[in-house]
């Protein structure tokens, strides 16, 4: 009974609904893009751009930080104070990582003279992914926070068990999963999305 009391608390709880309206959009939103962008190539026989290769790394980079994450909230669950904060720092290290490599990959588009007003095609790819990286940009501040958060009161047992004990904590830390899982799902949707595109040309 009171399993299902927290699950209720959690699937109502005002941030939660907030995030599933964010997602939500998000969601319309790309998948309106990916149909927009597959109409405008077909109605204008455009052919297929040539992903940089850094696109395909950043799946990976971009994996390695949602599995870093997973991994915090398993430390959080269990106590381990170390690995809780460890894990935290790879997170954000990779996610900065994949920021840096998509900068490096657009400049490499730029240095082939395919731009962002070149044709439909360069013209979407740069917005699909250009919203991507605003998003995970967006959530970097909160995992900062953690950061913050962790160095604050990981100090002494009492604070320790405090931050451990603290529902709000752990809400906020689900939802930060759950919205980063979010992002690395879309990011391997829109490399397939390019990939069939490209093959089917």
């Amino acid at each position: 009974m009171g399993e299902n009391n927290h699950t209720e608390s959690f699937v109502f709880h005002p941030k939660n609904i907030l995030l599933f309206l964010t997602l939500a959009g998000l969601t319309m939103l790309f998948l309106s893009l990916s149909f927009a962008y597959v109409y405008t190539r077909s109605l204008s026989k455009l052919p297929p751009l040539q992903l940089p290769w850094l696109f395909y790394i950043n799946t990976f980079v971009l994996l390695g930080s949602s599995y870093s994450l997973w991994q915090s909230k398993k430390a959080y669950l269990e106590d381990r104070t170390d690995k809780y904060q460890l894990t935290l720092y790879i997170t954000v290290l990779l996610s900065l990582i994949f920021l840096v490599l998509q900068v490096i990959a657009w400049y490499t588009l730029f240095s082939q003279n395919i731009l962002i007003q070149s044709d439909n095609s360069a013209g979407y790819l740069y917005v699909i992914s250009g919203l991507h990286f605003i998003h995970v940009l967006a959530g970097l501040p909160f995992l900062f926070y953690f950061i913050i958060q962790a160095r604050k009161y990981m100090i002494e047992p009492v604070s320790v068990l405090v931050y451990f004990s603290d529902p709000h904590k752990r809400l906020n830390l689900r939802l930060i999963s759950i919205y980063w899982h979010f992002l690395d799902i879309l990011w391997v949707y829109l490399m397939l999305f390019f990939i069939i595109n490209k093959m089917i040309a």
